[in-house]
């Protein structure tokens, strides 16, 4: 039994993905581990790249662009993890990594984690500390939940004219210091740890997000199932960061799509007529009309 199965998902990031792949098997300690590559039909040479140089990568191509929720969960479940309900064999590795292929793990990232995580076993999900190139923090790899309240005041900018309140600026958490281990609503999926037991019980991914907020959902969905959410910065990891979705005219819209999918599943049922209606106006402006449609008709979300 592997101690952790690493999924990589790939959208035309070949070079990153190469230097991803290095740092990972430069990985130094007794963690055992298996690497599996979803391409989501990329164009720029990656599924030849990872063919060539990197034959202990089990690569899965083929199925075209599904999305970053659903190519994990074609990984995921390459490795054996199933959703909730479903038999989970013993020789599924104890921890999944949801990797982005934009990052670059120092030698002992994998180590330190993993020991993180066998040292306290009521945390279901882990994720480091993220640095961007400038050598600042990436504020996504530590959030509160987007609650109505917290979105708001993101929106209207308090969280950034207050960013050591504790009340305005819980959504980056940028109240606490930045190398304080601390239990928050969410980790980044480009870097999330998480343990076996806590997908077994809440099962996989949520497909109704393309892309953005599928980390939220199965942080919130984990934490509401009695797991810790842990950011742990004792571990730094480089996060070049949006390295694919920079690309994708498509990445704006589904950003916002997320915000109306998580509210639409998590918050909308238990919020006040009117406020419901302030939101649902707030998102449908900032969306654009190809949203509308979804506003006024919500999809069903897959968990």
């Amino acid at each position: 039994m592997f101690d952790l199965g690493i999924v990589i998902v790939n959208w035309n990031t070949r070079d990153y993905l190469n230097r991803c792949l290095e740092t990972i098997f430069s990985s130094r300690g007794t963690v055992t581990y298996r690497v599996v590559v979803v391409d989501n039909g990329s164009t720029d040479g990656s599924i030849e790249m990872v063919t060539e140089q990197w034959p202990k990568v089990t690569l899965i191509s083929g199925h075209g662009n599904v999305g970053y929720s659903a190519g994990n969960n074609v990984g995921l479940q390459a490795l054996g993890y199933a959703d909730a309900g479903e038999t989970i064999s013993p020789a599924v590795p104890r921890y999944a990594l949801l990797l982005n292929p934009d990052t670059e793990l120092p030698p002992l990232a994998l180590q330190m984690m993993v020991d993180y995580m066998d040292a306290n076993p009521q945390v279901g999900v882990a994720g480091p500390k993220l640095v961007l190139p400038d050598g600042s923090l990436d504020l996504a790899c530590r959030r509160s939940l987007p609650t109505v309240e917290v979105s708001f005041w993101r929106l209207i900018g308090f969280s950034k004219l207050f960013p050591h309140s504790r009340r305005f600026a819980r959504y980056n958490l940028t109240f606490l210091d930045e190398d304080e281990i601390a239990e928050v609503g969410s980790v980044v999926g480009a870097f999330m740890m998480v343990r076996r037991e806590a997908i077994h019980q809440v099962g996989l991914l949520d497909e109704a997000f393309f892309m953005y907020g599928e980390d939220l959902d199965w942080c919130k969905r984990i934490s509401e199932a009695g797991w810790k959410v842990m950011y742990y910065p004792r571990v730094r990891v480089l996060h070049v960061k949006r390295a694919a979705s920079r690309q994708s005219q498509r990445a704006r819209f589904e950003f916002v799509r997320a915000f109306l999918i998580f509210y639409n599943k998590h918050y909308r049922s238990q919020t006040p007529w009117l406020s419901n209606l302030a939101v649902l106006a707030g998102i449908g402006l900032w969306g654009g009309p190809r949203l509308w449609p979804e506003i006024i008709k919500p999809a069903n979300s897959s968990c």
